[in-house]
């Protein structure tokens, strides 16, 4: 599955792909399948880039349009 919004966080934040990468512990033209909705990423690398951009798993993949999730009251 394809998920535009990844490649748009890293380029958005100044990081080239071996930088993502390295943070997921893969080799770059693993991480450039990702961005080319080659292979399908796992739950965990997913949680890991949400955490690291700051935003929600719903952002990157296209679910939302709020970078954040907003808390239950």
């Amino acid at each position: 599955m394809y998920f535009k919004r990844l490649k748009d966080l890293r380029i958005d934040n100044d990081y080239l792909q071996k930088d993502i990468a390295n943070i997921l512990n893969i080799s770059q033209q693993y991480y450039s399948k990702y961005e080319l909705g080659s292979f399908t990423i796992p739950t965990e690398h997913l949680i890991t880039l949400a955490k690291f951009y700051n935003v929600s798993i719903d952002y990157i993949v296209g679910l939302s349009d709020e970078k954040k999730s907003r808390k239950k009251s």
